[in-house]
């Protein structure tokens, strides 16, 4: 029995071998698009310096998430805008040390247009940190208020800069 199941399969395999593979014509194939270009050394230094400020972004979100959440309990908002403070001051470091990696110049045309906003939008939020750090605990309101527009500023530049040099575009996430 195992040699007749043996030779059953044998003769199966050889004679989808055999069959000819179907061709497609010429004029029906796609148009080969030409392989992207990879990323010259001074844009993968853009993007990490980029993702580590991305870091410091994703913590500033977090406090702002904090406070939002908690402004129904007092003490749980006085420690969400205390700790809001402590993490405008780490993020300020994560910001910084990944803004000195990134250069504009690494890109060209529009895509350079679109990475310089993205360092500024960067630059605006490092100089808000010292006055999040200083008036996060007695001013949470204003202080969320104005970290709130700076986020937004940034996700916009960050989203046309993603869109131009190829990357899928991230949903914003609601502080």
């Amino acid at each position: 029995m195992r040699c007749f199941t043996l030779a059953l399969c044998l003769v199966a395999t050889t004679a989808a071998a055999q069959e000819p593979v179907p061709t497609v014509p010429e004029s029906t194939r796609a148009e080969s698009t030409p392989a992207p270009v990879p990323p010259t050394l001074e844009q993968l230094r853009y993007l990490d310096g980029l993702r580590t400020a991305g870091r410091g972004i994703a913590q500033l979100r977090d406090g702002l998430n904090r406070v939002a959440s908690s402004h129904r309990d007092t003490l749980r908002f006085k420690q969400a805008a205390r700790r809001l403070g402590g993490l405008c001051g780490t993020a300020r470091g994560f910001m910084t040390s990944g803004r000195a990696k990134m250069q504009a110049t690494a890109y060209e045309d529009s895509t350079k247009v679109k990475a310089r906003r993205v360092m500024l939008q960067i630059d605006s939020l490092i100089r808000s940190a010292p006055t999040c750090e200083a008036r996060a605990f007695r001013q949470p309101d204003s202080t969320t208020a104005g970290l709130l527009i700076r986020l937004r500023a940034y996700e916009t530049a960050l989203r046309d800069f993603r869109a131009a040099i190829g990357l899928p575009t991230a949903k914003p996430a609601a502080p």
